[in-house]
């Protein structure tokens, strides 16, 4: 990791979802290395106690991400305690699993108000304080599933297609205030992400999609067995924060590389075969 002590790398970084999981790693880490942290949690007594930090450079608050006025309320606090917002991560998220047809209304609303409106509320709160500064990094975490998904997790991978989505245009729209933009997708990491608290997986289970459930089964039972190390992502989320030329798309875990490069090999050879298709639509001539 490059050296961040120094008075010219201190940073302020503000971390959602920091209780548990890389978003807890990512805040030690930061932590420890001297940086400026805001991290938010909806259980502030559990983020506190997660953390065990009281230090001066440590600022923990309860955010309701859905809740636009709240967030815009933890920036100002950040921007009060630390005189200045440069990293925002956009960590907070669940998992969910279950088919369309399986999934209510309310559990599939409650999954994009966490996983995609809530990072939303984040950057259009955070855009003023790094547009007048005309410097920021928003990294926001998406998932593997955003770009090569799996049988039993529609919604789930719905969010992150519209995570990674957003953050493409995004780069885009803020360049010119000097904010860049980074997507993470991981695979498969150590995290408490399988565990019944960081998922939701439909009530409303219905017999005749037994793929499915043989998929969401098998999920499930890598609780504890993922190949990723939680520590080794939150080291390289922090280089590509104090990299001066970051990427705009990084997938972190050997497996995340490997399904990421078989869904461009699959699409590849399905768009090449309806080429002729595809060419075919203007007007006759």
């Amino acid at each position: 990791m490059q050296n961040i002590n120094n008075t010219n790398n201190k940073k302020t970084w503000f971390v959602t979802g920091a209780s548990k999981g890389l978003g807890l790693s990512l805040v030690k880490q930061l932590l420890a290395l001297g940086q400026n942290v805001a991290a938010t949690s909806r259980n502030l007594a559990e983020l506190v106690i997660a953390v065990g930090s009281t230090a001066d450079n440590f600022l923990p608050i309860e955010v309701d991400l859905a809740n636009e006025d709240s967030v815009g309320c933890a920036m100002h606090q950040t921007k009060k305690a630390f005189g200045r917002i440069d990293v925002v991560i956009n960590n907070a998220g669940y998992g969910i699993g279950g088919s369309i047809e399986e999934l209510t209304d309310k559990e599939t609303r409650n999954s994009f108000d966490v996983n995609v409106f809530g990072m939303l509320n984040v950057i259009r709160m955070v855009m003023p304080y790094m547009r007048y500064q005309q410097a920021g990094h928003i990294i926001n975490i998406s998932s593997i599933a955003g770009f090569a998904p799996g049988i039993g997790w529609s919604v789930y991978a719905a969010t992150k297609f519209a995570v990674e989505g957003l953050s493409t245009v995004l780069a885009e729209d803020v360049r010119e205030f000097g904010v860049k933009v980074t997507v993470v997708a991981p695979g498969a990491f150590r995290t408490s992400f399988l565990t019944p608290d960081s998922i939701v997986i439909a009530k409303n289970r219905i017999e005749n999609y037994k793929v499915v459930a043989e998929s969401l089964k098998r999920y499930q039972g890598y609780d504890g067995q993922q190949a990723g190390d939680p520590e080794k992502a939150a080291a390289a989320i922090i280089n590509v924060a104090l990299n001066e030329n970051p990427p705009l798309h990084l997938l972190l875990g050997a497996d995340a590389y490997d399904r990421a490069m078989a869904q461009l090999e699959k699409l590849e050879k399905e768009f090449r075969f309806n080429e002729e298709l595809s060419r075919s639509m203007a007007y006759s001539a």
